[in-house]
């Protein structure tokens, strides 16, 4: 990746509709919302699902990545609402009285339990969604106060340990990241949880590491995530999404391939990129949105923050992940502000 081109950024402030009370708790899933694939609910007459998406309809697509950025094409709609039928053609009618009788062959279906996929974590530091195909995290949100970047946790007593609550047909080990020369790179950072010495250890769980190239790790990654916790000094509260995308990459044969590495005997999945979501809330209520993508690669540390910048739009197509769901629900308006203007 071209770290000298800039990247167009986006930051959102939430349309002024009074000053909303900030509780002091990191209470993440109830004030910003944490990130989802999806909302559905069943509507109408028919039964069928409806997935509604709080974003205007004239939200930028994102193309393939390439060599010259992750995201290439910023054009294209997409609809607020679509309706899944479950079947080719339009959803069919069906009166109210055969609700009861749908219901009832849904419990049967799952009398055995579903097929489980994400699987959210709740630690003493932060919220997790586990991705057990890549062996790593979907997302990590985290709440940043000045409070909690000070106390007496200490990372030096810490090591990385295995996540037990994770099966263990899809959980990294160390020894997966032993020799293969990449960090076992934090998402939710150490540094942020100071406030708890248990807060410090939950960060060393390996579901909340990723393979990271040592220079990204220990530079320019290592820069965004102490800026981060500059914001603290100037908003209110600093919600932070972090997580790893998987990009694809056209080739010399003019197709576009989703290649990454994997390592040790669980086959970790390394990242191409990773993204940082800073949501920050100012003290009279007004809701800033700031979206970093870099690549795991060697990034020269004196390349701006801001080169990094990306629409939020950008980040949420190529993850599959709808950011702020709550916040973006309940704003009226929403006024995207663009590169060079943070």
């Amino acid at each position: 990746m071209d770290t000298s081109r800039p990247l167009p950024g986006a930051r959102l402030k939430r349309a002024k509709k009074g000053r909303r009370d900030v509780p002091s708790a990191p209470v993440l899933t109830h004030s910003v919302g944490v990130p989802q694939f999806f909302e559905a609910s069943v509507s109408g007459s028919d039964g069928h699902p409806t997935v509604s998406r709080p974003y205007p309809a004239s939200s930028p697509a994102v193309g393939p990545a390439d060599r010259r950025g992750p995201f290439k094409s910023l054009a294209g709609r997409q609809p607020e609402v679509a309706v899944f039928p479950g079947r080719h053609g339009p959803p069919s009618t069906c009166s109210r009285a055969a609700l009861p009788a749908m219901q009832a062959l849904r419990a049967s279906l799952t009398l055995y339990g579903l097929p489980g996929l994400a699987q959210l974590k709740s630690r003493e530091s932060y919220v997790l969604c586990y991705d057990p195909r890549t062996r790593g995290a979907l997302w990590v949100v985290e709440q940043l106060r000045p409070e909690r970047l000070r106390g007496d946790g200490d990372r030096r007593s810490c090591d990385f340990r295995e996540d037990d609550s994770v099966h263990a047909y899809h959980r990294a080990t160390n020894a997966d990241y032993r020799g293969s020369g990449f960090d076992r790179g934090h998402l939710a950072a150490a540094a942020n949880h100071r406030w708890s010495q248990k807060a410090v250890e939950d960060t060393f769980y390996l579901s909340n590491v990723a393979p990271q190239v040592p220079h990204l790790n220990q530079n320019a990654w290592n820069n965004l995530e102490k800026y981060s916790r500059s914001l603290t000094r100037t908003y209110q509260n600093v919600y932070v999404c972090t997580g790893p995308l998987f990009l694809p990459r056209t080739e010399a044969d003019g197709k576009s391939y989703v290649k990454y590495q994997v390592i040790g005997k669980n086959h970790v999945a390394v990242p191409t990129h990773f993204f940082k979501v800073l949501i920050l809330e100012a003290a009279g209520g007004q809701i800033e949105l700031r979206s970093y993508v870099m690549p795991n690669a060697p990034v020269d540390e004196v390349v701006p923050l801001e080169r990094f910048l990306v629409p939020i739009e950008s980040i949420e197509r190529a993850s599959g992940l709808l950011f702020v769901p709550n916040i973006l629900a309940r704003a009226g308006s929403l006024k995207a502000i663009t590169a060079g203007s943070t």
